[in-house]
């Protein structure tokens, strides 16, 4: 039983136990830092097992960060489909964004990816000082806004808008995870751009087979049916299905029968491996010592200013060896487009990779992409 004691002319006053009291104040203790960890590990073991198994190679100093970051992706990425409408998602939104203000405050709530954020955040500033995490909120709350503005499952207008998205997404997931260890390089940040437009192109091919089918029922206690949690839904680009004469209704009435999809697809792929091209021809020419053939187009944007010794060339290779791990995106999303191919561009006939594991090891060995 817990102790009250007695103040004067306030009658009895309960004393909370100690863990009542670390909770309303904040307080993150090691216990939870391992159950937050545990947590996250076993979400993308179930739900995102590429991650899975990247985590392992991604740096040390990254790792609770890359763990976080990827489970609130894919929290985020489920929302349209396990929310009735839009408005309960943006108010879902409105949390994540509420607990980002609070893990910069130093007071996470008793959330396992906010505790996991927070200790990340902590042990980056005991590494390398309080302005080290100066970018981080704003990539965080950037990557919010832009999963927000997308969570109605419209089509994106144009190939070039997928690209926007993807460069606010899972290219960003890449720079956080960078600026996790902390790494501040211009080419770092340049592969990563190239390859998080690759990745977020292929995981809107992978979401076709998943979101142009109809959604599960939800039934009432009484058996009745109280309609469904979403609509089909087809984000390829409307220039693109334009083009190739593809129509959302006919993908969602006859699938992979639908006039034109395999060409939409096949158009949309090639400009995801367009960008794992570049981002390999550029990792060959900077090793080489190298610069780029062409420019950084975001460079000079929010949180993307670099000094001189960013862009030095000569140390870009310690760079690359460095923070090597996290550029494993690229052999997962290059992995899906080989299957895509095999598959002739149909992505409901795509199969299940059993060779990722060796692919991820063979390029983590050769340090290629």
């Amino acid at each position: 039983m817990y102790r009250s004691i007695r103040t004067a002319g306030h009658g009895l006053k309960w004393t909370a136990p100690r863990w009542v009291r670390e909770c309303r104040r904040g307080i993150v203790i090691d216990a939870d830092v391992t159950q937050s960890r545990d947590y996250c590990l076993n979400q993308l073991k179930h739900s995102d097992y590429e991650t899975y198994l990247i985590r392992q190679f991604v740096p040390r100093s990254a790792n609770d960060a890359y763990h976080a970051l990827r489970t609130l992706n894919l929290e985020l990425a489920r929302l349209p489909e396990t929310v009735s409408n839009p408005t309960i998602g943006r108010l879902r939104i409105q949390f994540w964004r509420d607990t980002i203000e609070r893990v910069f405050a130093g007071s996470p709530p008793r959330e396992p990816i906010a505790i996991l954020l927070h200790s990340a955040i902590a042990q980056l500033k005991s590494r390398a000082g309080d302005g080290s995490a100066s970018s981080l909120k704003f990539w965080l709350l950037r990557f919010l806004k832009t999963r927000e503005r997308h969570m109605e499952n419209r089509p994106f207008v144009s190939l070039a808008a997928l690209e926007d998205y993807s460069e606010n997404t899972y290219a960003t997931l890449m720079y956080m995870t960078l600026a996790f260890m902390p790494m501040r390089s211009v080419h770092m940040d340049h592969l990563a751009s190239h390859i998080g437009k690759a990745c977020g192109i292929v995981a809107t091919l992978r979401g076709i087979p998943v979101l142009a089918a109809p959604s599960t029922p939800i039934q009432g206690p009484s058996g009745a049916n109280l309609g469904s949690t979403r609509s089909p839904a087809l984000l390829l680009p409307l220039d693109v299905m334009a083009d190739a004469g593809l129509k959302e209704e006919d993908v969602f009435r006859m699938g992979p029968n639908a006039e034109g999809l395999q060409d939409a697809v096949f158009h949309v792929a090639t400009r995801a491996n367009d960008h794992l091209i570049t981002a390999r021809e550029m990792l060959k020419n900077l090793r080489l010592g190298k610069g780029p053939d062409h420019d950084y187009e975001h460079e000079g944007e929010a949180e993307h200013v670099y000094s001189s010794a960013a862009h030095n060339v000569e140390t870009a290779g310690s760079d690359i060896k460095r923070g090597f791990g996290v550029l494993l995106e690229a052999v997962a999303a290059g992995d899906y487009l080989k299957r895509l191919e095999n598959a002739n561009f149909d992505p409901f006939k795509v199969k299940k990779s059993w060779k990722l594991p060796w692919s991820l090891w063979q390029a983590l060995r050769h340090e290629q992409i």
